[in-house]
């Protein structure tokens, strides 16, 4: 599902090439098990998303990890279009982390990509060891064939922003990438545009506060971030913070367009219930700007009187005409149009969550938005249960698909229905000429009815690449 030709790598020239790719046939999920009361390891489920195949909609393999407690999470690819140049990198293996091990698999998918095997495991002492990181989240191919991973804490527990280098042929760990000193109180995601020489990095929290659960305490008590971080790109050195303030509160995801010459992006704030715009300014140095405001609802029955969005996960379109982020507590996914970077319209708004959701124990009280609670999704009979948490987004930008599940910790808490049930996975259509969302409702992964009881599944990445898999240098 590469571009046709002899002397290129992997992906595609130009994020718009990439949008007449082959639609996608095949998801791979992260699916967890750890501290849901079944004793079983995490896997990786295969999913078919041909609707030509007999198959569709269905899970049709799933290689469960080695280790217990792995708590995997984000995933991504060995190499992508920053490759695209090098006719000897193939997109074959992906990469995937465990949050609270720090263990590090690499799994071929390469072979049969139906039926993916485990090529390498890194062990967590490697990791300590040679880069003094831990509690791994987020992941980049570079163009120079290596990996790219964000850190969350360092291998004693305690916050750090820093990133772990792979080599892209070995997998084995070469260090740590930031110059010693350079790394920031936190650390979650990144997005890096080589072109200006500039990398941005977000924060989620102090590892042991986040894998106790959500307590409003810490964050008043500064156990958890809310500022974005500029790097030099080249020198490996963080050289400014643009703290968000309280509307910024754990910034999460962070996204550059995906021309790669911008020198501007968005970051989902989800305790903030916003969405800030990072820009390049005319001094050279950068600012941010928030641009979009969730506003809290007022409730009752729940955990506090007010309860925020929580978004949770961002994604651009590959023609940087749409984003679109979820509201995992919520319930619901938005897109908005962005051709005017600094005033998004909501043009597209689907509810798809338990958490506002018609008779469920919460009751709205007051609503900025709505007149009225949601009916809760039904699908093949099944009542979704949970929020929309991580999407991914098709390369022509017409299937957003989208899972159920945070954190085990996390879900546990706010969703303890959804972990005796298990998180879904569902498919949003999207109307990429004016705007709009439909749940479609022929398409179902129903993770309540895994062989081994009701799993958790997070990230998922798109056979041939997605919108937040792939960067062009």
């Amino acid at each position: 599902m590469e571009a046709s030709c002899s002397a290129c790598g992997p992906g595609y020239k130009t994020p718009l090439d990439a949008m007449k790719a082959p639609q996608e046939d095949l998801i791979y999920v992260s699916c967890i098990y750890n501290s849901t009361g079944i004793n079983k390891p995490d896997y990786l489920s295969t999913v078919d998303v041909d609707p030509k195949s007999p198959t569709y909609s269905e899970i049709i393999h799933r290689l469960p990890m080695p280790n217990m407690n792995d708590e995997l999470h984000h995933l991504g690819w060995n190499a992508c279009s920053s490759c695209y140049t090098d006719p000897t990198k193939k997109r074959d293996r992906l990469v995937l982390l465990g949050l609270i091990s720090s263990r590090i698999y690499i799994v071929d998918v390469g072979t049969d990509p139906r039926a993916p095997k485990l090529h390498k495991a890194v062990e967590p002492t490697e990791v300590y060891t040679k880069s003094n990181q831990a509690y791994l989240h987020s992941l980049h191919c570079l163009g120079s064939g290596e990996v790219m991973i964000s850190s969350a804490g360092d291998p004693s527990g305690k916050p750090k922003g820093g990133f772990v280098l792979l080599d892209g042929e070995t997998f084995e760990v070469k260090g740590a990438w930031e110059k010693e000193g350079h790394a920031a109180p936190f650390g979650y995601d990144f997005w890096y545009q080589p072109r200006h020489n500039a990398m941005i990095s977000s924060e989620w929290g102090t590892p042991k506060n986040m894998f106790a659960g959500y307590k409003q305490d810490d964050v008043n008590k500064g156990m958890y971030g809310h500022s974005i971080h500029v790097w030099d790109w080249n020198k490996h050195t963080r050289i400014q913070t643009l703290d968000l303030g309280e509307d910024g509160s754990i910034p999460m995801e962070v996204k550059f367009l995906h021309n790669p010459e911008a020198t501007e992006g968005f970051v989902g704030c989800s305790r903030g219930s916003s969405v800030f715009r990072f820009y390049k300014t005319q001094k050279g140095d950068w600012a941010a700007e928030r641009v979009i405001k969730v506003p809290n609802k007022k409730v009752e029955g729940w955990a506090m009187p007010e309860m925020p969005s929580l978004i949770t996960s961002i994604v651009i379109s590959m023609d940087d005409q749409y984003l679109f982020f979820s509201n995992w507590l919520h319930g619901d996914v938005r897109q908005y149009d962005i051709s005017n970077t600094s005033k998004p319209k909501l043009v597209g708004q689907v509810w798809i969550g338990a958490g506002i959701a018609k008779g469920g124990p919460v009751t709205v009280v007051h609503d900025e938005e709505l007149k009225c609670q949601p009916e809760p999704l039904i699908l093949k009979g099944k009542k979704i249960q949970g929020g929309p948490q991580m999407i991914q987004l098709s390369f022509d930008g017409k299937r957003l698909y989208c899972t159920t599940s945070l954190l085990s910790f996390w879900d546990k808490q706010f969703y303890p229905e959804m972990v005796k049930e298990g998180a879904a996975m569902l498919q949003i259509d999207v109307d990429t000429e004016k705007g709009g969302l439909t749940i479609n409702k022929d398409f179902l992964i129903d993770f309540g009815k895994e062989p081994s009881g009701p799993s958790l599944a997070h990230d998922m990445r798109l056979s041939g690449g997605d919108c937040s898999s792939d960067i062009w240098i």
